[in-house]
């Protein structure tokens, strides 16, 4: 039997999802085992004790200067930002993947710069929003939304232009406008790919929501994480890239949810 035909069983899936987690985790042992053995005060892989005690502080221990507890603030304030950057992007690439995807005229005249504007790297323009925007929560969003909506407004587009030919046609047989078509055709057929691109977008946004707050913030999970490595403070780095990790993985998962829950239909053709 060829290897392309064999599938792994529900036991074999398990163990080769966990397979890769158990040898991170086993190769962070070692590694930090023999670290500490050498030099007991060793900071780039603290032990797990370590760690705990991190989380702890950061979690579960009120900050002696400001009342708060560290962790849960710094979460709040950055999924406050990416979630603001996320909903803006969602609509203007909704808005503008459905009417360049329908209309010739718009996307003849939208199509190629929208593509132009995706090529450009939005960390580059960071510094140009912060200075227009200036150094406050307008700038951290603004960079989130420029660097994902292009690419969710093509992906919007394509998807749009792909739909059969023939629906389009029955609809204008029935004397349905070009707004009708739009709206009862078309957006129920993309509303799927919307849920799925704006997963696929949830990696990029993270990366320019840390790096907005990296640079200029006050809170923030990316604020926090620069603020100790000056410390080399490894034992809060690491949980805190944990938990921003979870967080995507949640968030990924709820769209995929979402998606399953409102669109079942579309299960269905991601099957066929």
């Amino acid at each position: 039997m060829r290897w392309i035909n064999a599938h792994p069983g529900n036991g074999a899936r398990l163990t080769l999802v966990l397979l890769p987690f158990v040898l991170v985790l086993a190769a962070y042992m070692i590694g930090s085992a023999e670290r500490l053995a050498e030099n007991p005060n060793d900071k780039l892989l603290p032990g797990f004790a370590t760690l705990w005690e991190a989380v702890s502080r950061m979690a579960f221990t009120a900050d002696a200067r400001t009342g708060e507890y560290l962790l849960w603030s710094d979460t709040w304030a950055s999924l406050g930002r990416l979630f603001a950057g996320l909903g803006i992007a969602t609509a203007i690439a909704l808005l503008l993947g459905l009417v360049i995807g329908i209309l010739p005229y718009a996307r003849a005249g939208l199509s190629p710069f929208v593509g132009a504007i995706s090529m450009v790297p939005p960390l580059a323009l960071l510094p140009i929003l912060f200075i227009v925007m200036g150094l406050g929560e307008a700038s951290k969003i603004a960079l989130i939304v420029i660097g994902v909506a292009p690419i969710m407004i093509r992906d919007l587009a394509l998807t749009a232009v792909s739909l059969p030919r023939e629906m389009i046609v029955k609809a204008e047989t029935l004397s349905a406008s070009s707004w009708q078509i739009a709206l009862r055709v078309v957006l129920p057929q993309i509303l799927p790919r919307l849920i799925t691109t704006l997963r696929l977008q949830l990696g990029p946004a993270w990366l320019f929501l840390i790096a907005a707050e990296a640079i200029s913030s006050d809170s923030g999970l990316g604020y926090r994480i620069f603020l100790v490595r000056r410390y080399l403070s490894m034992d809060v780095i690491f949980p805190y890239v944990l938990w921003i990790t979870l967080l995507a993985i949640l968030t990924d998962i709820l769209l995929d949810r979402l998606r399953i829950a409102v669109f079942p239909w579309s299960e269905l053709e991601k099957g066929k």
